[in-house]
């Protein structure tokens, strides 16, 4: 998937679980574990905006958008050839 979500990054800077983050913010921590592990087809804006609130972070912090195949080594630059092999 192109958006890539990074809640767990950010979970492991606050040093909070997702139970806490999950209470906290008002969700399930089911609906948090769909989310925070990409699977999640859509968020509202007013679950986005508590978990920046709770995180002390910006949106950017937790969504990033990456193209088809990307993978973490890619985006140093590393990899990115047209074949798209890793």
């Amino acid at each position: 998937m192109p958006i890539t979500v990074d809640i767990d990054v950010m979970l492991a800077k606050r040093k909070m679980s997702v139970g806490e983050l999950a209470e906290r913010v008002g969700i399930t921590p089911a609906n948090l574990a769909v989310l925070k592990n990409g699977r999640a087809k859509a968020v509202r804006f007013t679950t986005l905006a508590a978990l920046c609130e709770v995180l002390e972070c910006q949106p950017g912090d937790l969504l990033r958008w990456e193209a088809d195949g990307e993978s973490a080594t890619s985006r140093t630059g590393a990899g990115t050839g047209a074949s798209g092999a890793h």
